[in-house]
């Protein structure tokens, strides 16, 4: 290899690289330096890393920010009702946007271009606007109170806003196209001789699916898993505006301590701990995925 053409094989290797270390490394270094840190009044809110005592330059870092989120009810309760309900969200997505990756799939021709366009038209309007078109939809005097009043089918308006219902409805709306479109990606390149010699040999057709279908699009699964854990995880404009005040998670939090609050080093603490939190899952499905397609 020439010397012009390793220097182009180290270029093209090294952006990437350099891409993370600038935009996802350093913020997450800069998160970390201000959660060791402690909260003043001043600009930055925080003490500085280091300080000068007058004769020597020393660190000064604490441990105290991430003892208040251990000891404090208040995060972990936030912590467990982020996860709950992305959780929740991301099995409802899976459930709902598998068969519908699923019908896509199988389509042919125009129709499945149509299909794919009809999945990725909500992108076209603005996220923030799609939630508040939800509260004109679920309020008492909504279209969906409404709607079910004409039919006879209630006699008062159900709760449909600022609760547990409407946070839950809220995600999945908002993040069932990122479950679809990967579950999709990976059966549209399903080999279909494997799937049409499982049925010659006799499989009946939920066989079939257990056996073939499903286990050889688990990489889109869990693609498509992590695409809606991990955003809705951390969300804030939908708890914020469709959820009561029984609704905590995380994001809420960070928005309070940061904006209200004015407490960087315990928002920043509050970011990391979720960022390492994230960190193990992701790095045990990746193995996971690895050593199915080893096997």
């Amino acid at each position: 290899m020439t010397g012009l053409g390793r220097l182009g094989r180290l270029v093209l290797i090294g952006v990437p690289f350099v891409w993370l270390a600038l935009f996802f490394v350093l913020p997450l270094l800069i998160v970390v330096r201000i959660s060791l840190a402690e909260s003043v009044i001043g600009i930055p809110p925080y003490t500085p890393l280091f300080a000068h005592d007058g004769v020597r330059l020393k660190l000064h870092v604490t441990l105290a920010n991430f003892a208040l989120i251990a000891g404090d009810d208040l995060y972990l309760r936030a912590y467990l009702g982020s996860f709950v309900n992305a959780l929740l969200a991301t099995v409802l997505c899976l459930l709902a946007g598998y068969p519908i990756a699923y019908a896509i799939a199988r389509a042919r021709g125009a129709r499945r271009q149509l299909f794919l366009f009809l999945v990725m038209l909500p992108f076209w309007t603005s996220f923030l606007i799609r939630v508040y078109a939800w509260i004109a939809i679920l309020q008492p005097n909504g279209f969906l109170n409404e709607f079910l009043s004409v039919l006879g089918l209630i006699s008062a308006p159900l709760p449909l806003l600022n609760n547990q219902f409407s946070v839950e409805l809220g995600l999945v709306y908002s993040y069932l196209p990122f479950m679809i479109l990967p579950i999709y990606g990976s059966l549209s390149a399903l080999d279909q001789i494997l799937v049409e010699a499982a049925a010659d040999l006799g499989a009946p057709p939920r066989l079939v699916f257990l056996g073939v279908i499903l286990p050889l699009t688990l990489p889109g699964i869990a693609a498509g898993s992590f695409l809606v854990l991990i955003p809705a995880i951390g969300e804030f404009v939908i708890p914020d505006l469709l959820g009561g005040p029984d609704t905590l998670m995380i994001g809420k939090v960070l928005w309070d301590e940061f904006f209200n609050n004015r407490d960087w080093p315990v928002a920043a603490a509050v970011a990391v701990v979720l960022v390492a939190a994230l960190a193990f899952p992701l790095l045990a499905a990746q193995r996971f995925l690895a050593g199915t397609r080893a096997a």
